[in-house]
């Protein structure tokens, strides 16, 4: 039961990350304003191959404690670096609202990650 739960729990973790990739690519453009350093298209690309490779590991199980360590290492970041600012020098009680929402999302995320990291084995990931 444990091992089929915790299958379940990979694919139900994975999904996300694969479609939030995928919109990396779908509205780059739009996305690009948020990024808080030079280059702001190739970065939105480098993550969006970031967590589609980061799906695809949990999904097939392999190199599992690798995928989630640099998961968990960039949704901690994008709380510092993008999550944060937004929440404090937000204008109105709703942006900062959206941008807390934002934050707690990508640190409860982050926590996943690093637990599915720390949980998983070569052999039983």
């Amino acid at each position: 039961m444990q091992n089929t739960l915790r299958k379940i729990g990979h694919y139900l973790f994975a999904i996300p990350f694969a479609v939030f990739g995928l919109f990396h690519f779908i509205n780059a453009s739009s996305m690009a304003g948020m990024v808080p350093l030079p280059g702001g298209i190739f970065w939105i690309y480098l993550t969006g191959v970031a967590l589609i490779a980061a799906a695809i590991s949990f999904l097939i199980r392999k190199k599992v404690q690798l995928a989630g360590t640099l998961l968990g290492v960039m949704l901690v970041i994008f709380v510092l670096a993008i999550h944060l600012p937004g929440a404090i020098g937000a204008d109105t009680p709703q942006a900062m609202q959206m941008s807390m929402a934002a934050l707690l999302k990508d640190i409860a995320l982050a926590g996943a990650a690093f637990y599915i990291a720390g949980s998983s084995t070569e052999e039983g990931a």
